[in-house]
């Protein structure tokens, strides 16, 4: 199972966008579409407040 990382073009979704943490790792998934997801060690994620 690998990802696909390729960019989508129709933006006609908005698509219910979730994050969790799980095994020391932050998550995000896209859950109205299959494998649409991506993980990132928690040590590396940026805080939002970084972020902004």
């Amino acid at each position: 199972m690998s990802p696909d990382s390729a960019a989508q073009t129709d933006a006609s979704g908005d698509g219910e966008v979730m994050a969790a943490v799980a095994d020391q790792r932050l998550v995000i998934a896209d859950i109205s579409r299959d494998e649409t997801w991506l993980s990132v060690p928690l040590t590396q994620a940026v805080s939002v407040e970084d972020y902004r």
